[in-house]
């Protein structure tokens, strides 16, 4: 069994001075909002940069063929045309530049990001970008059974406590945790806990085709998901059980037991 991190550390909980915030569903979706409340428990200084429309899927991209538009949405506050990545970028490198925050919150994601799901997460990928930039990084997210009806709550209420029994652990170096808050009310929900990526829930990717009102073709992507086997350290299977997976990410993707058979094979 995976074991469980305190839901918050002993000793004085000082403030951080500046934190960013971002996310991939866009800047007036409500899971930004809830982070922002949780953030200003945290913080002096919070800003939010984040995308004009929804970015869901975009990874880590970053735009490399095409310009960055920034708009002002209040103080501290602004939109961008580009990714949840190009969003972190234009916030430590230009927005920010001469007091870059102290740490990346990405999300609140609407919805669980689970597994293999995390390597086209732009809730994700905005956090691994702020990792290469050099700054500790956290993507939080809300699993939910029906859309309409996302607990929001519980991240609110959790969220506080994780975001400082993570900040209290020390690391060689600037680390990205992805989070995954369950589907159950904050009071029932069990410990944070340590778990790996695993499988998680999508299967494959369907395309639909539609036809539109001239009609000229056109074609939706949508994952297809559904129960997988999963270990019971995955993130996947301890967000099932109603406990808050944590699960420390790298850019090293490399597969060790295929490496193995490839070095043998072309020595």
């Amino acid at each position: 069994m995976p074991t469980a991190l305190p839901a918050s550390m002993p000793g004085p909980r000082p403030r951080l001075a500046r934190v960013l915030l971002t996310n991939d569903d866009g800047i007036d979706a409500p899971g930004l909002a809830v982070l922002e409340a949780v953030a200003n428990e945290l913080a002096d200084e919070v800003w939010i940069v984040a995308p004009e429309h929804d970015q869901s899927g975009t990874s880590h991209s970053i735009s490399l063929h095409s310009p960055l538009r920034v708009s002002e949405h209040g103080k501290r506050r602004f939109g961008v045309l580009g990714t949840p990545g190009d969003c972190v970028v234009m916030a430590v490198r230009h927005l920010m530049q001469d007091a870059p925050p102290t740490l990346v919150l990405s999300g609140i994601n609407r919805g669980g990001n689970l597994g293999v799901e995390t390597m086209f997460s732009g809730t994700v990928g905005a956090a691994m970008t702020g990792l290469l930039l050099g700054l500790p990084s956290i993507a939080l997210s809300q699993t939910f059974s029906d859309r309409d009806n996302v607990r929001w709550d519980t991240a609110r209420a959790l969220a506080p406590g994780v975001i400082r029994s993570l900040l209290a652990i020390e690391h060689d170096a600037p680390t990205c945790f992805n989070v995954n808050f369950p589907d159950i009310d904050a009071a029932l929900a069990g410990p944070l806990t340590p778990t790996r990526q695993g499988v998680g829930l999508v299967e494959g990717i369907d395309v639909l085709p539609q036809t539109d009102p001239r009609g000229l073709q056109y074609h939706w992507l949508r994952f297809q998901r559904g129960p997988r086997e999963n270990a019971a350290d995955s993130e996947t299977s301890v967000v099932a059980s109603g406990r808050v997976s944590v699960t420390p990410l790298q850019f090293e993707r490399t597969d060790e037991r295929t490496f193995a058979v490839l070095t043998k094979a072309l020595a």
